[in-house]
């Protein structure tokens, strides 16, 4: 299967990212630009996150993002905490970000009401701005992803990871980060027809893999593992760069599955040295990262590091459609799941 193909609803949705992250910038600045204001008027003591699914996997890529751009700890929350064990916490002075597409999961619902009555500043990123979870929040952060019918989250996921960087600029006042992120949307345009085939090509008989990545690149090769799980019917699990040596490189032998996400930053050396390590072990290695030196996924140049996963991502969705085709599947209609998952 050609990864250019776009018969699928993932695919096309995937391909909309580029449109909706322009869209949501352009909305977005003012509101973005005042919460900034206020962050730096009254610094919050520390951030909290509080997430399922792949809303989870834009949360820790939020974590160092705001960790190394902003120097605020920010650690993700359990809504379980909340709706099951009922149990008080004390979070004055946080900022409490709720991240939900649909923003309807009664669990992160009461999560968010409980984390207003304890302190928290609460503020929603979701899609759908008129929510029970936009509802609770003091400010709402749209991420104008549009429509989204595939139940595999794409363009949504996007648009979160670029609401969070918005976010992180404008509260720095990073000029830099915020030129290199108002040059996504061309970038992710670029990106699209880059040559992923090797991806469909080197899994399509494969049953187990590693997906790795560190720092900025951690948060999309969790979700990466989730899409392959979700779509391609295909074991996946995400491990940092830095934890795979704790025991599950044991596993990494001939021929098995690795896909390595990188970026342009001080995790870049290490990682590709694994993914070196895990080639001469006689691993089908893939990477993805700019550069002709990683391949053999090709990613486009970004001039802040934080920015390449939105790219790397996008590719990523198109190729895992296409594979999950390959595979004799469905990527729209993955079994037993559904767009909504309301969690109590």
């Amino acid at each position: 299967m050609n990864t250019t193909s776009t018969t699928t609803r993932m695919a096309a949705e995937a391909q909309e990212s580029q449109a909706a992250v322009a869209r949501q910038l352009a909305a977005n600045d003012a509101i973005v630009a005042n919460l900034a204001r206020s962050l730096r008027a009254q610094p919050p003591r520390f951030i909290v996150t509080c997430a399922r699914g792949s809303s989870d996997h834009a949360a820790t890529f939020a974590k160092y993002v705001f960790e190394t751009q902003v120097g605020l700890f920010t650690a993700s929350a359990s809504p379980s905490v909340t709706s099951v064990y009922a149990a008080r916490q004390n979070l004055q002075g946080a900022l409490y970000l709720a991240i939900s597409q649909s923003g309807k999961s009664p669990d992160l619902v009461r999560h968010a009401q409980s984390a207003r009555a304890a302190g928290a500043r609460v503020v929603a990123l979701v899609n759908h701005a008129d929510s029970p979870l936009a509802r609770v929040a003091e400010t709402v952060i749209p991420l104008h992803a549009g429509p989204e019918i595939s139940v595999a989250a794409t363009k949504s996921y996007i648009c979160t990871l670029s609401a969070i960087l918005h976010l992180a600029a404008r509260w720095r006042e990073d000029a830099d980060l915020l030129d290199a992120l108002f040059a996504v949307p061309e970038k992710l345009r670029e990106g699209w027809n880059m040559d992923w085939s090797p991806l469909v090509d080197g899994l399509v008989d494969a049953r187990n893999l590693f997906v790795i990545g560190r720092g900025f690149g951690f948060g999309v090769a969790l979700e990466a593992a989730l899409k392959f799980k979700e779509t391609c019917a295909l074991h996946a699990e995400a491990f940092s760069a830095a934890e795979v040596r704790h025991g599950p490189m044991a596993l990494v032998g001939k021929d098995f599955p690795v896909l390595f996400f990188s970026q342009r930053d001080d995790t870049r050396e290490g990682t590709l040295a694994l993914a070196r390590e895990f080639r001469e072990r006689g691993a089908c290695v893939l990477v993805a990262a700019p550069g002709a030196d990683a391949g053999p996924l090709a990613v486009p140049e970004s001039a802040h590091p934080a920015c390449t996963p939105l790219l790397e991502i996008q590719s990523f969705y198109r190729a895992a459609s296409a594979l999950s085709l390959r595979r004799g599947l469905n990527p729209d209609v993955p079994p037993h799941l559904r767009k909504v998952t309301e969690t109590i």
